[in-house]
């Protein structure tokens, strides 16, 4: 038999695997798969939505509930999203991709960091927004929201601008490459595309409209960036750590703050590995990929669902221009390092 509290709790997981339902049903209307909408993406608009009408409606004990989506079924999610990789796709890119990937991520992430001290903007916000502009958009802002631990609403933020920016240049990429603005090849092109845009679901949908050739490369490309996810989080959680006030102890000594090792990230660089080994049937991965995104979809509502649109109103304009002018760098750097410096390995 279940305790009143871990009723209650039920209720909460289960108000949100039903937002997580809706979102899945709701993806498949064909206007959101033409623009590669995806379930994660309905998902936090869904939960900001109950946030708003329907907060106050709801029996607080459903509360803990919600948070344990947003936390514990967070990280299963993460680790589970290993399986969409193997450490045969980086052998398949070679250096070119590594290599336009790792300035990529890295310019990002330390760029937005220094531009969002420059504009005096909350430094968590601005962490997210960098990692989820560097790296793989939505699922890095979950990932770096485990590790530092801070407030829903910032993550909701972050999200936004991922799913703004990335939309836009998922539109702006195939057309740009049509009309011959863009002079690259389609494995130069396949390579900028993979490492600029911001969710997996962006370089997918802009991959297709391009061409097979340039989707192939474009979306390993894209998968070396989830990957750079695991050692951004081991040092992200190495630097939490470090920056945590040390108490003092009866002696006067400073006390040692433990490193919070983000296990998850290694759970999930343990599952690419095993994934590499092609164990299980591709029924099984593709079963085990869809769970996942459910799982995800279910963080995201939860996370939206924690969320208001008066600490939304707070976070201000700020995290906007800074994802703008990180767009801006991921357009016009990315380019450059495609054009000429990928060309070096291919």
């Amino acid at each position: 038999m279940f305790t009143e509290k871990r009723s209650s709790m039920l209720h909460g997981v289960l108000l949100i695997a039903l937002f997580s339902c809706a979102a899945f049903y709701i993806g498949e209307a064909q206007i959101l798969k033409e623009i590669s909408f995806s379930p994660m993406i309905i998902g936090i608009i869904l939960g900001i939505s109950y946030a708003v009408f329907c907060l106050k409606k709801l029996p607080e004990t459903w509360v803990p509930g919600i948070q344990f989506c947003s936390k514990k079924i967070l990280r299963l999610g993460i680790i589970l999203y290993g399986f969409r990789l193997t450490f045969q796709d980086v052998v398949n890119v070679g250096m070119a991709g590594i290599a336009v990937d790792s300035i990529i991520v890295a310019v990002t992430i330390l760029g937005g960091i220094y531009i969002g001290k420059l504009m005096k903007m909350d430094k968590d916000i601005a962490l997210l927004t960098s990692i989820g502009s560097g790296i793989c958009g939505a699922a890095a802002v979950l990932g770096a929201e485990s590790t530092i631990q801070t407030k829903p609403y910032k993550t909701a933020v972050a999200v936004a601008t991922v799913v703004i920016f990335g939309t836009i240049s998922m539109f702006l990429y195939p057309i740009a490459y049509r009309s011959g603005w863009l002079d690259l090849t389609p494995q130069q092109m396949g390579i900028f595309s993979g490492a600029t845009l911001h969710e997996v679901a962006h370089a997918v949908g802009a991959g297709n409209a391009m061409g097979q050739e340039i989707s192939n490369v474009s979306i390993i490309v894209k998968m070396i960036r989830v990957m750079m996810l695991v050692p951004v989080l081991l040092i992200l959680g190495y630097w939490v750590a470090k920056k945590a006030k040390s108490g003092m102890n009866a002696d006067g000594s400073v006390q040692k703050t433990k490193v919070a090792v983000p296990w998850f990230a290694v759970g999930f660089l343990a599952v690419i590995g095993f994934n590499s080994f092609d164990l299980l049937p591709v029924p099984v991965v593709d079963a085990i990929n869809y769970v996942d995104t459910f799982l995800l979809t279910m963080a995201m509502a939860a996370l939206g669902a924690e969320t208001s649109i008066d600490k939304f109103k707070k976070a201000g304009a700020k995290p906007f221009i800074l994802a703008f002018w990180l767009y801006v760098w991921l357009i016009f750097g990315g380019y450059m390092l495609a054009k000429y410096l990928a060309p070096i390995w291919l």
